[in-house]
């Protein structure tokens, strides 16, 4: 992932969702941090070949550049490789030919923002969807394609965009801590949650492996989840885990945790978590690749589990500060998530900014971290590629 094009922008990435709250893409967008860098798309498909290599999954690429942009235009991404194309670059009459080789070659168009004018008739059927914001929306200003919405923040927001007829959103159904209604009650856990909430306790606690085993046995499908994940790809171990008793054998209990957690943050059934589980996979896989220049093994994993968790509450419908009195987790983690403090609460405002496309709370949390673009972008390139292959 290497890359000279890695140093000179800020990326961001968000999920494109789809009525049935399915994520069928993720937006990644690319934003020059000097006005006047010299950025080459060659170095932009390289960068992303590892995420998204073609036939693999699919990406929306947000380019805030327009000389990348219409350098990209002429290459030959992958079709799996959607572009946001600005509504006003369709005045262009120059780009029309690479518009039309695009849409040969099967790679769709979204057309960003509201035409001043009216879009080619020769060029429209190059575009799958067009992109607005609220307030495109909001002025009633339109697109003659379907839509979709972007930059929405919670869950709400998105709801309603749906049921005006948008074809799916840009964004995030969460938006700061979450805020149980006036007298709601205490929600109950499902009984899988709970069994992995009682696993992660017994294993805190230190107890037997029998005693272990017979209470993964409660919910069989958990255990077969679990052992996937063992042996996927994205952590690289180098034998087989053939049983939950093997896996601990291999793993220890410290390291236990971390698979407990990532199972607790990805076993809801919830159709409308899908995109909130989504972002707290890539939370916590980012957070470790952030840690990775740390020297304790034992910090890259909480830090793992601070980025895992950090989505937890919305998930479960709890505030952390009653949510963490039944889940154990480490001091470090507990200071981040409850009282925002601590060591780790810096990486994870660096992952918020990413996460919101904000360059200039970007660099404020780079500069606090003292880390460069580089290192950032490539933790984030990771990041995804690990989420996709665990996925």
């Amino acid at each position: 992932m290497n890359s000279p094009l890695l140093g000179a922008v800020a990326l961001g990435y968000a999920p494109l969702i789809d009525k049935q709250r399915q994520v069928t893409a993720t937006r990644l967008t690319v934003i020059p941090l000097r006005p006047d860098a010299r950025l080459e798309a060659a170095d932009l498909l390289t960068a992303v070949s590892d995420v998204w290599p073609a036939g693999g999954g699919a990406a929306v690429l947000s380019i805030a550049s327009e000389s990348l942009l219409e350098d990209l235009l002429g290459k030959e991404p992958s079709a799996n490789l959607m572009i946001e194309l600005p509504a006003f670059m369709t005045g262009n009459e120059a780009l029309a030919p690479a518009l039309l080789a695009l849409k040969k070659r099967g790679s769709a168009l979204l057309l960003k923002g509201c035409p001043t004018a009216p879009v080619p008739a020769e060029l429209l059927p190059c575009f799958k969807y067009g992109v607005l914001d609220l307030d495109d929306e909001a002025r009633g200003n339109g697109t003659p394609l379907p839509r979709l919405l972007s930059g929405l923040k919670e869950e709400a927001q998105i709801e309603a965009a749906f049921q005006r007829g948008a074809a799916g959103v840009l964004g995030w159904p969460m938006h700061g801590p979450y805020e149980p209604p006036v007298d709601a009650a205490r929600p109950e856990l499902a009984a899988d949650l709970q069994v992995i909430v009682e696993l992660m306790s017994r294993v805190d606690q230190g107890e037997d492996i029998e005693r272990l085993e017979q209470t993964l046995k409660r919910d069989p499908s958990l255990a077969f989840k679990l052992l996937r994940y063992m042996n996927s790809a994205a952590f690289g171990l180098t034998v087989e885990v053939s049983s939950f008793r093997h896996a601990i054998m291999l793993l220890g209990y410290a390291r236990l945790k971390r698979w407990l957690a990532l199972l607790l943050t990805t076993a809801s059934k919830d159709h409308a978590m899908r995109p909130v589980m989504y972002g707290a996979l890539r939370r916590g896989l980012l957070m470790e690749e952030l840690a990775q220049g740390m020297d304790d093994r034992e910090m890259r994993d909480e830090m793992f589990v601070c980025g895992l968790f950090s989505l937890l509450d919305h998930m479960l419908k709890q505030p952390f500060a009653k949510l963490l009195e039944s889940i154990p987790v480490p001091e470090r983690v507990r200071q981040a998530l409850v009282d925002e403090s601590g060591p780790y609460q810096p990486y994870l405002d660096l992952v918020r900014a990413i996460e919101s496309e904000s360059v200039w709370d970007y660099r404020s949390s780079a500069e606090q971290l003292m880390l460069g673009a580089e290192e950032i972008n490539q933790c984030v390139l990771r990041a995804l590629a690990k989420a996709a292959q665990l996925e």
